[in-house]
């Protein structure tokens, strides 16, 4: 990376945590949003507890946790309860992503409350200006139009057949419900074939990368780079600095983005509640081993 790049970056400290976290609650948010419009059935629906967003999409979504726990205000087992309140109350599991810039007290915090990690990701960030990438010319990478959310679903969906635990239904819905808010889902296809998905969503200048998958039969041709070149080109377009986006730490996804000028800025943990924690003033019982 030139000189001129490193420059761009900004230091991995408590502010850009809190402008990245932000980034993705505010997306996942206005998802729940625009799923309580269009699904009033579903329930879905968010809050926000000392600066943290707790979000509820029903019980099988990955967007049903929090996120910003102890970046922005003071969390005590008080808040801690009443968040665990709005996702008990709705019959699902507790879960948070945590940054590890909230600090040692929020993990020890957990860990008294009954939590246990269950899984990692890399937060991931870069200048949104940067190094041309080399593309595939056979591929066009365009946002969707009106009318095309199912086409988008139906790709992300072949496109993540590999997960378990979500289906078809959740990537339709995503595909129809995004284009009600500030995301933006992305096509790529060869000789007007859809071949590859993803998304960008927009917050106070943050760009973030999601869901960027590729069918079966068509990998290894530059769907994957051709969808990072024209979100990020459309993020710059509007007024974006900082681009980001997540991924299994050590993972094919990480290396893809830190060759193309991506770098980590914290691994984040997700806590899930193990048992249902202890009324206040009372001591949480002890767990078999």
């Amino acid at each position: 990376m030139s000189g001129a790049n490193q420059r761009l970056f900004v230091f991995a400290d408590l502010n850009l945590a809190r402008r990245l976290e932000r980034a993705e609650a505010h997306a996942n948010a206005m998802f729940v949003e625009a799923r309580a419009r269009v699904f009033p059935q579903s329930g879905a629906c968010w809050t926000e507890v000392a600066g943290v967003y707790a979000m509820y999409d029903g019980i099988s979504s990955p967007m049903t946790q929090t996120f910003g726990l102890g970046l922005f205000d003071a969390v005590t087992s008080r808040e801690l309860e009443q968040i665990e309140k709005f996702f008990q109350e709705r019959g699902t599991p507790v879960v948070h992503e945590v940054s590890p810039l909230a600090g040692l007290p929020i993990a020890a915090l957990l860990h008294q409350r009954g939590y246990k990690p269950v899984e990692f990701s890399s937060v991931m960030y870069r200048p949104i200006e940067g190094q041309a990438l080399p593309l595939n010319p056979k591929i066009l990478v365009r946002p969707i139009g009106d009318g095309e959310g199912e086409v988008w679903g139906r790709t992300a969906a072949r496109g993540w057949s590999h997960l378990s635990g979500i289906g078809e239904d959740f990537f339709l819905d995503l595909g129809r419900l995004t284009a009600r808010q500030d995301t933006v889902s992305f096509l790529a296809e060869i000789g007007g074939e859809p071949i590859a998905a993803g998304g960008l969503a927009l917050h106070r200048g943050v760009a973030l990368l999601a869901g960027a998958c590729t069918v079966p039969e068509a990998r290894k041709q530059g769907a994957q780079l051709a969808l990072l070149d024209s979100r990020l080109r459309y993020g710059a377009e509007q007024g974006c600095d900082i681009a980001m986006m997540c991924a299994e730490p050590g993972s094919a996804s990480q290396r893809n983005a830190e060759r193309h000028g991506f770098r980590i800025a914290y691994t984040r943990t997700k806590w899930q509640l193990d048992q249902p924690a202890a009324p206040l003033g009372q001591a949480a019982a002890p767990r078999q081993l």
